[in-house]
């Protein structure tokens, strides 16, 4: 007979067996939670870059209106006129305003400063400042405004600084953009003493 005799295996006790479902169950709950986390992370950083974007919009959409304003031949004679209308914007060139922007207040002129003649550019291709000398008499061979002009050193134009305020609320998004700009426009000294303050 042999001597070595084998062990039976005997069944383990009902309760090591629920062991190993509560560690599983625990494991499993510790997963769902790491994939909620994961979930509210990620629309937590999609929600942050989709406001960024739409607030970027909302100050380029500003700051288009603004160019715009600048831009129009009227903005420094009636810029009551200029800002009774909001200014629609296109942002993503579909043809459609996506932005609508107020001045608000009116724009304001608040300093003028006559152009010293000598400080005009009046050499081809430029030429762009010799309205500011007036116009000529040919008929006698001298402009009377432009010796004036010159006698007193000053041109017929003038530096004019101006606050323009754009405004942008979107109902949709609930952006809401404010953006104080300053601009110098070069006018007629008449006008300019005119509008200005």
């Amino acid at each position: 007979m042999s001597r070595f005799r084998f062990a039976r295996s005997l069944p383990a006790p009902a309760r090591a067996r629920g062991a190993t479902l509560v560690i599983a169950l625990i494991m499993l709950v510790a997963l769902a939670l790491l994939a909620v986390w994961a979930f509210n992370s990620s629309t937590t950083n999609l929600r942050i870059v989709g406001n960024t974007q739409v607030r970027q919009e909302a100050l380029a959409a500003v700051q288009a209106a603004i160019e715009a304003t600048i831009s129009s031949s009227q903005f420094s004679r009636t810029p009551g006129a200029v800002a009774a209308n909001p200014i629609p914007v296109d942002v993503d060139g579909d043809g459609v305003a996506d932005y609508s922007v107020t001045l608000s207040p009116v724009p304001v002129c608040f300093r003028y400063q006559p152009i010293q003649t000598a400080n005009l550019q009046l050499d081809p291709p430029a030429f762009k400042d010799r309205k500011c000398l007036g116009p000529t008499r040919s008929d006698f061979g001298v402009d009377d405004d432009r010796a004036a002009a010159a006698a007193a050193g000053d041109s017929l134009c003038a530096n004019t600084d101006w606050n323009i305020r754009a405004v942008l609320t979107d109902a949709a998004t609930h952006a809401s953009v404010a953006i104080n700009q300053g601009v110098t426009v070069r006018v007629l000294t008449t006008d300019a003493a005119t509008y200005c303050q």
